[in-house]
């Protein structure tokens, strides 16, 4: 029941991050009609502006260090800590999640620059279009985050009062010595958040409201005299910014680097189609289910029977369920089925 136990928050928590993804791709081929293959380089972008804010936040100066009187010697030294001792210090110390309202307006005006600048003039090419332009897209913007960056891993801790160990064991009446980390559950719950913020945002909002309609029958809402477009805008960016909060929140987790994005994109995009193209509840349950799938192939006893299961064993049960039910598993009827 431990190792259970174990994989079930494992795969929880990796399907927080798929369904997030998803959710922000589904957003944006269900609006706009666009296969965006740029998307898993959001996720790294939200998971660099944690960085750059973390960065930002640890500009510092030499100066004498106090403690040592033989001679005089310097330590870089914050200026945050320098101007506001301890406050600076604990600023310094959640830097993760405060780099969340610093990566909200970047990522937001990514994501219009983007559907503006480019996407727009896309939306009736072909998909194979649309996925070589945003793949190119986001090679250019790994390139970048490279240049800027470098190419190592840069770890990013979370608050020090979470960094360590729940007693998850004991919480379920198990082995009390039983742990998981803080921050994972941390990031299971800010997903389930966003997720719901982004279902509440579409079901209970007069723009959601239009914007379903929109997803629905275009052109029956923009005889209304409604601009979808300029709606269909906003939801773009808004995909984006769920991208990059996803990003963000995973960076204690994962230490960003360049490549991370297209590591996750290919896994997210299979969730997308397994769920359903243009189905937001079917991108959150596959994303979740995946995610469990993957967590339980991990099992050593499970790779003991089938070594290298864990690789494979998400696309072989996308392979299973498009060949049964080719639009996936809450598609809507004629999406992807040609």
């Amino acid at each position: 029941m431990d190792a259970i136990l174990i994989q079930i928050l494992n795969g929880l928590d990796k399907g927080g991050a798929y369904a997030l993804i998803a959710l922000g791709l589904t957003l944006t081929f269900g609006t706009l009609g666009v296969v965006n293959f740029a998307h898993g380089a959001l996720f790294m972008m939200g998971a660099f502006c944690a960085v750059l804010f973390n960065k930002i936040l640890t500009i510092s100066k030499k100066v004498k260090d106090e403690s040592i009187t033989f001679f005089d010697a310097y330590k870089e030294t914050p200026y945050l800590e320098i101007w506001w001792g301890d406050t600076g210090t604990a600023i310094i110390d959640y830097s993760v999640p405060l780099s969340i309202f610093f990566a909200i307006p970047v990522m937001l005006l990514v994501g219009v620059i983007m559907e503006r600048g480019l996407i727009k003039h896309f939306y009736k090419r072909e998909h194979a279009d649309q996925i070589l332009v945003t793949f190119g897209l986001a090679i250019v913007i790994q390139e970048i985050i490279r240049h800027f960056f470098g190419a190592n891993p840069i770890p990013t801790p979370a608050p020090e009062i979470v960094s360590g160990s729940a007693a998850v064991g004991a919480f379920f009446g198990l082995n009390e010595n039983l742990v998981y980390p803080w921050w994972r559950l941390i990031y299971l719950a800010f997903s389930l958040s966003i997720i719901a913020a982004v279902f509440a945002f579409l079901k209970f909002t007069t723009f959601g409201m239009v914007v379903r309609a929109g997803m629905a029958d275009r052109e029956t809402v923009e005889l209304l005299g409604i601009n979808v477009q300029k709606r269909f805008t906003v939801v773009f960016g808004i995909a984006t910014v769920v991208a990059g909060l996803a990003g963000v929140m995973y960076a204690p987790i994962l230490p960003p680097d360049y490549h991370m994005g297209m590591d996750f994109l290919v896994l997210s995009f299979v969730v997308v189609v397994v769920g359903g193209m243009g189905s937001l509840g079917g991108a959150v349950l596959a994303g979740f289910m995946l995610g469990l799938l993957q967590s339980f192939a991990s099992m050593n006893e499970v790779k003991a029977i089938l070594p290298g299961i864990d690789q494979i064993i998400i696309y072989l049960v996308a392979v299973v369920i498009l060949l049964v039910r080719p639009r996936g598993l809450m598609g809507r009827e004629g999406v992807f089925e040609d």
